[in-house]
């Protein structure tokens, strides 16, 4: 067991939100081997919650590991008294957010820390961060080594469980397996989902329309299922943490989450398993969003959310986010030699934003590489903000075991 890059509050309950088989429970009991540990996916233990759930949770005493709560998240109610009237700490672990953070919000505000355990990032089970990756730089044979193993990364993901396998062909059986249960029939079950045909038809879609705008009404016709199950079938994977979100960036914020909406998955071994064709920057583009989106729920790219950007002459942008007051852009390409086409979208976004705009390209080169942009204006709406800009793009390579922005 590698030492995950997650901090969990020292004395307070906590409530930890990941995929299944993302190491949730393997962390915790590596961190407290002396706790009491209870998983409400043995039958026994759910029947006795379901029973008298206040008995339950007095049974174990002043703390302890409390494994996929999201089966009963009614039992957050006999935690809150446990820690009101006990004293009581509880670690517990949902590997859905479905009715369990409203239950958690409404009853456990200010008691517990919510924090999310994504599966492992790039260069996580290879020990503590080295450089930080918007300012730092990793050496050369870093790099070097880095991209050796690039193919397999992005190919298989980073679930604890693959990365302890030796070999490609252990490596796929693992990720075929989670299909199987996790990523479907467990699915289901959570959700109440009952057309397994039409789960996967969804999950098809998708690695073909990855990178695309989300359209639910194609969703549904491709599944042959109804709009509203389609619809259903989306939000259920994205509250198992299978996917995440990406929404149109505006300069107004009240317009960002009325734009369409692109959808990745939270880890490229999830594609894998799908045994679904997807086209080399496909595969890199969910990659490093990925990987980034991982560093963001984990607390070391404070941003509050991520988006992408398309203008309305359809120049696109891959992500976007704000950081105190500064926007950062990235675009990510599949090639080695980066040209100016490659650099056009950034060059033109953000030129009339009076904040400072940080543009990066990752690319699948070795070096690190800064260009000088001029960008020409009438001397008309010219103003004194205009010296805020950044107006150079920095060539990051496709490396970075490190998690800080």
């Amino acid at each position: 067991m590698f030492t995950r890059w997650l901090e969990i509050p020292s004395h307070k309950s906590c409530l930890i939100i990941g995929p299944r088989r993302s190491g949730k429970t393997t962390m915790l009991k590596h961190r407290y081997p002396t706790m009491p540990y209870a998983t409400l996916d043995d039958l026994d233990f759910l029947d006795m919650a379901k029973r008298d759930p206040k008995d339950f949770i007095s049974k174990l005493g002043g703390g302890a590991i409390v494994d996929e709560i999201q089966r009963l998240p009614l039992l957050t109610v006999a935690v809150k008294y446990a820690i009101d009237n006990e004293g009581a700490r509880f670690l517990m672990t949902g590997s859905s957010t479905l009715g369990l953070l409203g239950a958690a919000a409404d009853t456990l505000a200010g008691r517990i820390e919510i924090v999310s355990l994504p599966t492992a990032c790039w260069g996580e089970n290879q020990g503590e961060p080295t450089h930080s990756i918007m300012t730092g730089h990793a050496g050369f044979l870093q790099i070097r080594e880095a991209n050796r193993e690039l193919a397999a990364a992005s190919t298989y993901g980073q679930f604890p469980e693959v990365l302890t396998r030796e070999n490609d062909g252990e490596k796929h059986r693992v990720l075929v397996n989670y299909r199987n249960t996790y990523f479907t029939r467990d699915l289901m079950q959570l959700s109440n989902i009952e057309n397994l045909d039409g789960l996967l038809a969804v999950f098809q879609h998708l690695t073909r329309s990855l990178g695309s705008h989300l359209e639910v009404s194609n969703f549904a016709r491709e599944a042959s299922i109804s709009h509203p199950t389609a619809r259903k079938y989306l939000n259920a994977l994205q509250q198992a943490q299978l996917t995440f979100k990406l929404y149109g960036y505006q300069y107004g914020p009240a317009k960002r989450y009325i734009k369409a909406a692109k959808t990745y998955f939270a880890d490229n071994g999830i594609i894998h398993s799908l045994n679904a064709a997807v086209s080399e920057g496909q595969l890199i583009e969910n990659f490093v969003l990925a990987e980034l989106e991982k560093r963001r729920k984990l607390g070391f790219i404070r941003a509050d959310q991520f988006y992408y950007y398309k203008s309305a002459g359809g120049r696109e942008v891959d992500l976007v986010f704000e950081l105190d007051d500064t926007i950062y852009a990235i675009e990510i390409k599949s090639t080695k030699r980066p040209g100016p086409k490659d650099l056009r979208n950034l060059r033109q976004f953000g030129n009339r934003l009076n904040r400072p705009v940080r543009r990066f390209l990752f690319y699948l080169g070795e070096e690190y590489r800064t260009w000088k942009i001029s960008v020409c204006f009438p001397l008309g709406p010219c103003s004194e903000d205009d010296n805020y800009h950044d107006s150079s793009v920095v060539y990051c390579q496709l490396f970075d075991n490190s998690p800080e922005c």
